[in-house]
C-alpha cells in the first residue's frame, strides 16, 4: 500500500518550526542568521558576565571614593594634632612680655588672637573629621552595599532562567539525536520493529514540541536580561546622583573648613594691622619713664660736672699763661707755648690750653726745686734744669740745659720770675700753696678795690740778687727789714685782698689779673732799681688771681 503524504505533513517535512521573531538590536544580535541555529552563537551568560563586570567596576569606584573621603578625614584629624603643636608654640606667655602693653590692641592682644584662632582651627579640623565620617562616608557605604546587592540580584535573577534554557536545550538535543538514530535504522531496512514512541514521525513532532518550549524559555530569559539591562541605566543614574550628593556634602564640609581657616588667618592679620605704629612705644615710654632718657632735658656739659678734689689747692696753678721759649735749634728763634707752674713744683709746657681735642700731655716739664732760675733781663729770663716729662726711665738720659724764656712784657716777666724763684727755693716734695688758699687767708678790704700786697724778700728781687744763689743766701731778717709792697687795683666788684707784713714765708706770692686801668703803686722802702720795670701791665698773659682763671 502506498504511503500517501498529506499536504500538511508535506509542509511539515519541508519547513521545520522556527523560533518566534524577536527584537533585533546591536546589543543582542549581530546577524539574523544566528536566530536560525538550534543554539545561538551569543549566549545569554556572556551578557550576564559583562553586566556583573560593570557592577564590579562601580563597586570598586565607590570603594575608591570611600578611601578618599576616609583618608581626607584622617588627614583632618592629623591636622588637628599638628595645629596642637602650633598652638603649643605660642601658648606660653611672651618672653619679656611686660615690655608690651597689657591693654587691648597691642602685641599681647595679637598673640591672644593667634592662640584663639589656633584653637579654633584645631576644633574646626576635628569637626571636619567628624562630619566626613558621619555624613559623607555613610552615603558611600550604603551605595557600595546597593551595588553589591545589585550584583547578587543579577546573579540570582539570571541563573534561574539560564538553567531553564539549558534544560530545554538538552531535552531538544536528546530528541534530535533519537530522531537521527531511528531514522537511520529505518533507512537501513532492518527487520526489527520500531515501537510507537520511537517512530521518527512521533519523534519529530516531539522535537517540535520541545523546540517551542526551548525557544519560549530562551525568550523569557532574554526578556529578563533586557529588563535587567534597562534597570542598569536607572541604577547607574541612581549611583551617579548618590555620588554627586556625597561629593556635594564633601565640598560643603571641606569648603567650610577652608573658609573658617581663611577667616582665622584674616582675624590674625586684622589684629596685627589694627595696632597703631606708635602704640607699643608710647606705652613702653609711659611705663618706663623713670628709666628712659628725657629728650627734653638739656645735654650734659663737662663744665657742670663736679668731682672729688676738683678744686683742691694742689690742682690750682700758681701762674699760667703763654710764654715764648728759644728753640734749641738756633735758627728757629722763639716758639710760643702755654706754660703752667703748679703747686707740686713743676713748670709744664703745653702746646695750647685745650683739654678737649686731645689728651693734655706736657711737651716739657721742669721740676723747679732741682732747677736754677736766672735773673730777669727786661722780658727775658732763663731757667736751668732737666726735662722730666718723659718719665723715670727717660729722665736718666736727659742732660741739664738752660732754657731761655720771653714774656709779653717786663711786668709779666717779673711775675713769672718771682713765682719760679719762690718754687725753686722750696725743698723737694714740699707742696706750694695755691693762690686760692692764700687769698682765703687774707683779710677782706673795701669791695670797690682790692689791694694785693706781695711780701717779697729783698734778696729775691733783681736789685738785691742777680742769681738764684744770691737770693737763697739772703736771711729772713734782711727780708723783714726791706719789705717790698706792690699795690694794684682789682676789677670792680672784686674783694680787696691785702697781706700783712711779716706773714709766713711759706705762703707764695699772690697775683691777680690786672684791669685795663693803670694801677696806682704805693711808694715803699727798698723799691727795686729803676732798670726793672714793675709798672702795671694791661696786657698780662698769666694767671695770678684766685682760682687761677685763664687769661
Amino acid at each position: 500500500m502506498s504511503n500517501t503524504v498529506s499536504p500538511v505533513e508535506q509542509g511539515r517535512e519541508t519547513s521545520l518550526p522556527s523560533r518566534s521573531a524577536t527584537v533585533h538590536s546591536t546589543m543582542t544580535r549581530q546577524t539574523t542568521a544566528s536566530d536560525d541555529d538550534l543554539i545561538p552563537d551569543q549566549d545569554s551568560n556572556e551578557t550576564t558576565s559583562v553586566l556583573l563586570e560593570r557592577l564590579q567596576a562601580w563597586k570598586h569606584m565607590c570603594g575608591n571614593l570611600e578611601e578618599y573621603v576616609s583618608a581626607t578625614a584622617k588627614m583632618a584629624k592629623s591636622q588637628s594634632k599638628d595645629y596642637e603643636k602650633v598652638l603649643k608654640a605660642v601658648n606660653e606667655p611672651l618672653r619679656e612680655g611686660d615690655h608690651f602693653s597689657t591693654g587691648e590692641g597691642g602685641i599681647n592682644t595679637l598673640f591672644e588672637t593667634i592662640r584663639n584662632q589656633s584653637q579654633t582651627t584645631i576644633n574646626s579640623y576635628l569637626e571636619t573629621d567628624k562630619n566626613l565620617r558621619g555624613t559623607v562616608l555613610p552615603v558611600l557605604e550604603r551605595l557600595h552595599k546597593e551595588i553589591k546587592n545589585k550584583s547578587k540580584e543579577l546573579k540570582s535573577g539570571t541563573s534561574t532562567g539560564s538553567k531553564a534554557v539549558e534544560k530545554a536545550r538538552q531535552a531538544t538535543q536528546k530528541h534530535i539525536e533519537l530522531l537521527g538514530q531511528h531514522a537511520a535504522a529505518l533507512d537501513a531496512g532492518g527487520n526489527s520493529k520500531t515501537d510507537t514512541q520511537h517512530d521518527p514521525y512521533v519523534l519529530r513532532r516531539g522535537i517540535n514540541h520541545r523546540l517551542h518550549k526551548q525557544v519560549a524559555e530562551e525568550n523569557n530569559h532574554r526578556n529578563d536580561i533586557i529588563s535587567i539591562q534597562n534597570s542598569f541605566a536607572r541604577f547607574e543614574t541612581h549611583v551617579l546622583q548618590t555620588i554627586q550628593s556625597a561629593l556635594d556634602h564633601f565640598f560643603q564640609i571641606m569648603g567650610g573648613q577652608l573658609d573658617r581657616q581663611r577667616s582665622s588667618y584674616a582675624d590674625i592679620l586684622g589684629a596685627a594691622q589694627r595696632i597703631p605704629p606708635e602704640f607699643e612705644w608710647v606705652n613702653f615710654c609711659m611705663n618706663n619713664e623713670s628709666k628712659l632718657v628725657n629728650a627734653e632735658s638739656p645735654l650734659r656739659t663737662a663744665e657742670s660736672i663736679q668731682y672729688p678734689n676738683m678744686d683742691h689747692r694742689t690742682t690750682q696753678p700758681l701762674i699760667e699763661g703763654s710764654l715764648e721759649r728759644r728753640s734749641r735749634a738756633m735758627l728757629k728763634g722763639y716758639n710760643t707755648g702755654y706754660y703752667v707752674v703748679t703747686p707740686a713744683g713743676f713748670l709744664h709746657e703745653f702746646k695750647d690750653n685745650d683739654d678737649v681735642r686731645k689728651e693734655p700731655s706736657p711737651e716739657l716739664s721742669l721740676y723747679l726745686p732741682d732747677c736754677v732760675v736766672g735773673a730777669v733781663d727786661g722780658v727775658k729770663f732763663n731757667v736751668k734744669g732737666k726735662d722730666v716729662s718723659s718719665g723715670k726711665v727717660g729722665n736718666a738720659f736727659h742732660t741739664t740745659s738752660e732754657l731761655s724764656f720771653k714774656a709779653h712784657s717786663s711786668s709779666d716777666a717779673e711775675k713769672w720770675w718771682t713765682v719760679l724763684s719762690d718754687c725753686a727755693k722750696r725743698s723737694p716734695g714740699q707742696a706750694h700753696a695755691a693762690p686760692v688758699a692764700a687769698a682765703a687767708a687774707a683779710p677782706a678790704a673795701a669791695p670797690a678795690t682790692a689791694a694785693i700786697t706781695t711780701e717779697t724778700p729783698a734778696a729775691t728781687t733783681p736789685a738785691a740778687a742777680t742769681t738764684p744763689a744770691a737770693a737763697a743766701a739772703t736771711t729772713p731778717v734782711a727780708a723783714a727789714a726791706t719789705p717790698v709792697t706792690e699795690t694794684t687795683h682789682a676789677r670792680p666788684g672784686e674783694t680787696a685782698i691785702q697781706s700783712t707784713p711779716g706773714a709766713s714765708e711759706s705762703q707764695p706770692p699772690i697775683y691777680s689779673e690786672k684791669g685795663s686801668a693803670p694801677a696806682a703803686e704805693a711808694a715803699v722802702p727798698g723799691a727795686p732799681p729803676a732798670n726793672l720795670n714793675r709798672s702795671a701791665s694791661s696786657g698780662s698773659h698769666f694767671h695770678g688771681g684766685p682760682g687761677g682763671s685763664a687769661v
